[in-house]
């Protein structure tokens, strides 16, 4: 199950690539815990997000006494998921709003929704005195005491002893983070600060922010990517749109106290430094070359953005603890020249892969599509010359040819996807005309989305390279290959994102107001389906051939979140495959597997795969120094001794006659090393080459 994100460090639910005009940075100083209570138009914008969300949706769930106790559930989770401020007396407290949700969100009476909030804001501002009064505690590192870091399925506390008891080993444990990376002279006074800083976080919550939480919870209990954005937060989408995505090019998001990287935005500066990756931690920011490293943990989402973003041209410096370590590793630190991410360092790139195949040399073609893109204004103004993925793609596949290319693969792993069209187009290059895919809307009718271009661009062997976090238009892509049986699928399964969702301003239906009063209402309103009738919800895509992969399906994919529509299939579309491919994969599975057994990266992977299965399972921690910097070291023992490794097989993999030409010169020529999955796939398609399906 994906964890809900506490919202106690902050309250802004949408970031575009990393910026956002976010609140000041300067602190305010708090005395103690603000009393909030809904705004006169909250019970009108109440009514208005019930009548439009059950009127619209794809598949509205009725807002009776059960959904009213989930959301209840999702409130307070949204509050306090690790149930670490709370007393389960509080929570008893709430047991009379269970099953009248419903009927305050049709009357619009969230006075009880607010009183909720206010008692979490003092519990929490409780919590912060506590954490304040024992951080420069002389505390024993040679104990052997544990602390429980995950409280998912935990109960709450009972009393204020347990709390406190649960409080000192957390800022025990934040101590000795800091003192076994080295900070030992600065580590109570940076945890202290943490804290002083949280406090003056939670001074700057307002009415809308608590409205925006509580509605999210009514919403996201239709599905997770229906959500409401009060009038602040959509005024700074507008705004994000308008910047043309200009900063460091990542969409962050905040668990607990991090801030994480969600996604890199090809062709950014964090992109292109391939010195970042999803879910590694920011724990501090500097500002330009020598500019002093500020300790972010604990700090708002939109505050550390703030400090994040700035002028094209200029540097920032982040501290960084990679996705896979610990939080007791020292991290790394990441600089960054800011930029405007422009259109063509999205475009796709391609490289030619060179693989020794039983004897014969075979050179396969990699073309990198890390977004489905297309220049809407150059092409609304007629430029004959406009970019778009599937003519850019149109290009490389025709300098592959002239190279004389034996295989194809398109690498579309961590694409999130983009415009629909283009998924439409850049199928219709493999294949010569027919159906793609399928749109169903709430009303049940259902669009068939076809190519209708008899011309094919490549007619040879063909690879399709996925990941978890390939969606929407990527799986699209994927999915009509595979049942077009025009090539073959490789990877790990994809993200499952097979749903459409509309942004709906809500002012137009309150009357007489002036400027934005009422927000937006991101809905859900049609799903895709497969051209053979399945849908890409949920299940996504499946490969053909799989690959191991570090990414936790559990926590990552449409199916980690609890209330995702289920998946479903509807009649295929009218279509005849060009080859049935299953034959042939099932050799190139057996034979795949036989090589990544001998294949000592791919031990590797499965080595931290292994490592990464049993730390999931950890819900607690040791808070001896001596146990936590012995399995750090082992840790960063084993990294180098992988990089001795490698070091010394370079020769023989050079032997092996594996080599890449990059265009872009972008990429080391021990890739092989680096992605073992790119190398793998390319003697797949060698193998698909030799032999021959019938297209």
């Amino acid at each position: 199950m994906k964890k809900t994100l506490p919202l106690a460090f902050f309250f802004l639910i949408l970031i575009i690539s990393g910026t956002v005009f976010a609140l000041s940075g300067q602190k305010t100083v708090a005395t103690g815990p603000v009393t909030l209570s809904p705004e006169a138009k909250h019970a009108m914008v109440s009514k208005i997000v019930f009548y439009y969300v059950s009127k619209n949706h794809y598949s509205p769930k009725m807002l009776d006494d059960s959904l009213s106790s989930r959301i209840l559930d999702k409130y307070i989770s949204s509050l306090d998921y690790y149930k670490i401020y709370f007393f389960k007396k509080d929570v008893i407290e709430f047991e009379p709003y269970r099953y009248q949700i419903d009927d305050l969100i049709k009357n619009g009476d969230l006075t009880g929704v607010y009183s909720i909030f206010n008692l979490f804001s003092k519990r929490l501002n409780e919590r912060i005195d506590y954490a304040l009064s024992v951080v420069d505690s002389n505390f024993n590192f040679d104990a052997n005491e544990t602390f429980q870091y995950d409280r998912e399925n935990a109960n709450w506390f009972s009393s204020e002893t347990e709390m406190n008891d649960y409080w000192r080993k957390r800022i025990k444990y934040e101590v000795l983070n800091l003192v076994v990376a080295g900070r030992d002279s600065t580590a109570s006074k940076t945890v202290r600060k943490r804290y002083e800083n949280l406090r003056s976080q939670i001074a700057k919550n307002n009415s809308e922010d608590v409205f925006q939480i509580f509605m999210n919870a009514y919403t996201g209990e239709q599905d997770p990517h229906s959500s409401y954005f009060s009038p602040k937060t959509s005024e700074d989408f507008k705004i994000n749109m308008s910047l043309s995505l200009e900063g460091i090019g990542a969409q962050l998001t905040q668990e607990n106290d991090y801030v994480k990287i969600r996604e890199l935005i090809a062709g950014g500066p964090a992109f292109r430094s391939k010195e970042l990756a999803p879910n590694d931690r920011i724990t501090a920011v500097g500002q330009g070359e020598t500019g002093e490293i500020v300790d972010v943990v604990g700090w708002r989402l939109d505050d550390v953005v703030s400090l994040i973003r700035g002028p094209k041209g200029t540097t920032v410096r982040l501290l960084v603890i990679p996705a896979n370590d610990d939080l007791a590793s020292p991290g790394k630190i990441v600089k960054l020249v800011r930029d405007k991410i422009k259109l063509e360092e999205q475009a796709a790139k391609s490289q030619v892969i060179e693989v020794n195949f039983k004897g014969e040399k075979k050179k396969i073609g990699v073309i990198k599509v890390p977004t489905f893109y297309t220049d809407f204004e150059a092409r609304s103004k007629g430029d004959p010359d406009y970019k778009s993925t599937t003519r850019d793609v149109k290009k490389l596949i025709d300098e592959l040819k002239e190279k004389k290319v034996d295989g194809l693969m398109i690498d579309i792993r961590s694409d999130g996807g983009g415009s629909l069209q283009e998924a439409i187009d850049l199928t219709g290059l493999f294949i010569k005309s027919g159906p793609v895919v399928q749109v169903k809307d709430s009303r049940g009718t259902i669009e068939v989305d076809e190519d209708h271009d008899p011309g094919v661009a490549w007619d040879g062997p063909l690879a399709v390279l996925v990941n978890r976090y390939s969606a929407s238009a990527s799986e699209i892509f994927a999915a009509a290959i595979q049942d077009w049986g025009r090539g073959v699928i490789i990877g790990d399964q994809s993200f499952g994102k097979g749903t459409v969702q509309n942004l709906v301003p809500l002012d137009r239906f309150l009357q007489g107001t002036k400027d934005s009063q009422a927000g937006q209402v991101k809905l859900t309103i049609a799903k895709f389906y497969r051209v053979n009738g399945g849908s890409t919800q949920i299940n996504g895509v499946t490969p053909d051939i799989e690959m191991p992969s570090l990414i936790d399906k559990s926590k990552a994919g449409e199916a980690s979140e609890t209330t995702a529509l289920p998946w479903d299939k509807i009649a295929p579309a009218q279509y005849k495959p060009l080859a049935d491919l299953q034959p042939i994969i099932k050799q190139l599975a057996a034979d795949s597997k036989k090589r990544m057994a001998a294949d000592q990266e791919f031990k590797y992977l499965l080595d931290d795969k292994n490592d990464l299965l049993v730390e999931s399972k950890k819900t607690e921690v040791s808070l001896n120094r001596e146990k936590l910097k012995a399995e750090r070291d082992e840790r960063e023992l084993k990294k180098k001794a992988r990089e001795v490794s490698r070091i010394a097989s370079k020769i023989q993999f050079e032997s092996e006659g594996v080599t890449e030409q990059d265009d872009e010169d972008e990429k080391p020529a021990d890739s092989k090393k680096t992605d073992p999955v790119l190398t793998e796939s390319a003697t797949i398609t060698a193998q698909l080459g030799t032999l021959k399906p019938k297209w």
